[in-house]
């Protein structure tokens, strides 16, 4: 059996979330989101080579990643398969760079390599539309890498995209810390809808009058929304205003693992004033003025805290 062919290979690049505001929970259990999303050039390589049979194989370099059917690059690649009827198999080599459960979109990001890769592999000529749609079976986050993209709009689960074409010559520098921990989106969506609920129904006596609490700390941003955000970075660029910033998730996933909030504090700690999460988390980044910038912090921060991972990294 085995494989032949010189090998095709990709870059998977990771995104981070300028902002993400949960809307609300969808019949399909799901929820309906509002977020921007930039991609940036910390990334993976996804290599392809064709194979004699009509298996699919997984490898990779990581321990945390399934190389079985689980695998989202696997789903993707019999997904393609299936739908299209393809006979061919094909050998996927995954090396990784972004971290695995991190709120980077690594898995996603993968998985839409893969469809890209094999569109282009096997001559299925699929337009990027249709790639987004099969990409929503697997992931909210993969419509968003197979438009490529550097910066997009994403509504519904996330997984409806509008490219922000106006932003493309906008360059943005990060430090991106994530605190080598894997956070459960799942359980992060419970505890986020559970507190919403309890807070929605939650009834006060103050002064002899019922009070209904409509809001809870951290889970909305009165004031400025995903549309005031896009303005400021087409009018102010680097400067649009911090406030815009923005994720819905981050006050649950803090009291969840608190070390979340210990990466803000020693991000802020750094005269940095743009610290976000992204995605469900863990991981924290913070916009800096250059990469000269996000290269002096990081490698002062990977001394400070040894345990972290730090990256310095540029939208792409």
């Amino acid at each position: 059996m085995g494989y032949f062919s010189t090998p095709l290979v990709i870059k998977s690049f990771a995104k981070l979330n300028l902002y993400l505001q949960v809307l609300s929970k969808r019949k399909d259990k799901f929820h309906n989101l509002s977020t921007l999303f930039v991609r940036i050039d910390l990334a993976d390589t996804v290599t392809f080579s064709k194979r004699k049979d009509n298996l699919i194989k997984i490898s990779c370099d990581s321990r945390q990643v399934p190389k079985n059917k689980t695998n989202l690059g696997y789903r993707a690649a019999a997904l393609l398969k299936q739908e299209l009827k393809v006979d061919s198999g094909i050998e996927i080599g995954i090396k990784k760079r972004i971290p695995v459960g991190a709120g980077l979109g690594g898995g996603s990001a993968n998985a839409a390599s893969v469809l890209l890769g094999l569109n282009k592999l096997w001559n299925l000529n699929l337009s990027k539309t249709k790639l987004a749609k099969l990409g929503a079976k697997l992931g909210s986050d993969v419509p968003f890498f197979i438009h490529q993209t550097k910066f997009a709009l994403g509504s519904q689960r996330g997984d409806k995209i509008k490219p922000l074409t106006a932003l493309d010559k906008l360059k943005l520098w990060f430090i991106l810390v994530y605190p080598n921990f894997k956070a459960s989106t799942p359980l992060i969506y419970q505890k986020y809808d559970a507190y919403l609920s309890a807070i929605q129904h939650l009834e006060e006596i103050q002064d002899g009058k019922k009070l209904k609490i409509k809001q809870g700390a951290g889970l909305t941003r009165p004031g400025c929304n995903v549309k005031i955000l896009t303005s400021e970075l087409l009018e102010k660029g680097r400067a649009f205003d911090a406030a815009c910033l923005f994720n819905g998730l981050e006050a649950v996933t803090g009291s969840l693992y608190p070390v979340v909030n210990q990466v803000k504090k020693a991000l802020c700690g750094m005269g940095l004033d743009k610290v976000i999460m992204s995605g469900s988390g863990p991981s924290v980044y913070a916009i800096c003025n250059s990469y000269s910038q996000a290269k002096r912090l990081k490698d002062k921060l990977h001394k400070q805290r040894k345990s972290w991972q730090v990256f310095a990294v540029s939208s792409v």
